[in-house]
């Protein structure tokens, strides 16, 4: 059984959904999924988590991601990209000052309304798939964090944007926001994620790539499922106290020598590799590492 994360190179064009589509086939498997829906036209960074890999994907949703973008200036649309209908269009060409304190005022945390050309659903249906039936719902707006975000003239419409933000935030959404900052309106032109859980764009391949591999080839591009948790510390548990972190029993640190805090997480591995992780609870014997999520 192949379990672990895949990370794929999106290419323009492609949904993410045919993406999990593609490897499913390519690996002979039933079980996949992504973490982190990319529009089709964006291009990047997609982990494709696999097999017993799944279950890991709850912690990865919660991860920042870094994004290069092309902003374009003076016009706006239904999308807030150049796919969609145009909205408005401003021949005023606003100064390189003017556009660098308005990517700026952007950093930090704000409240950020979801665009309804989304994958986000509402009452059981996706936003986007409401937008082209022509209806409109409401939105609530939600808090996002912009950790850093940097810009570089292309022309005196184009910007290249370099964003490091929390999960949730819609670029697009972003950029809409800067265009109305300045008076002018603004589409994003492209969008590719280089960072996600971790991971990067030199952790990836395309999907083409990887059906030129052979079947070996391929399988050497899964990572394990324990580099999600890449940033936790690991611990080999014997065999008697491996049996009982499978059952989901609690192992005391006193028992095992080991030390730590409460709340910390840690990577469970046997004399068979990581099997679970862990979290340091505090019980009535002392603290103890209570098995949260068995791979």
């Amino acid at each position: 059984m192949k379990n672990g994360v895949i990370i794929i190179n999106k290419t323009e064009g492609m949904s993410s959904f045919a993406i999990v589509s593609r490897v499913r086939r390519l690996f002979d498997i039933k079980k996949a999924g992504h973490t982190g829906t990319l529009d089709p036209m964006a291009t990047g960074v997609l982990p494709v988590l696999i097999g017993r890999g799944v279950k890991a994907s709850e912690y990865m949703l919660t991860s920042d991601k870094h994004y290069r973008a092309v902003m374009l200036l003076g016009i706006t649309t239904d999308t807030e990209d150049i796919t969609g209908s145009t909205l408005t269009v401003c021949d005023r060409v606003p100064r390189a000052s003017e556009v660098f304190s308005a990517v700026n005022s952007m950093l930090g945390e704000s409240l950020q309304t979801p665009p309804m050309y989304s994958a986000l659903k509402i009452g059981g249906k996706k936003l986007c798939d409401l937008a082209r039936a022509g209806t409109t719902v409401e939105r609530h707006p939600r808090k996002i964090t912009v950790h850093s975000i940097t810009a570089e003239a292309i022309n005196e419409r184009e910007y290249s944007l370099n964003i490091h933000c929390s999960k949730g935030t819609y670029i697009r959404t972003l950029i809409a926001d800067i265009g109305k900052a300045l008076g002018v309106g603004a589409a994003m032109k492209a969008l590719c994620r280089t960072e996600a859980s971790g991971y990067s764009l030199e952790d990836s391949c395309t999907l083409e790539e990887l059906e030129k591999m052979s079947a070996e080839e391929r399988e050497e591009k899964i990572m394990p499922i324990e580099s999600v948790f890449r940033d936790e510390r690991e611990l080999i548990l014997p065999p008697f106290f491996s049996r009982l972190a499978r059952c989901g029993v609690e192992i005391y640190l006193k028992k095992i020598k080991f030390e730590a805090k409460p709340s910390e997480r840690v990577k469970l591995f046997d004399e068979n590799g990581f099997f679970a992780l862990g979290e340091v609870r505090e019980f009535e014997g002392g603290l103890a590492i209570k098995p949260i999520k068995q791979f």
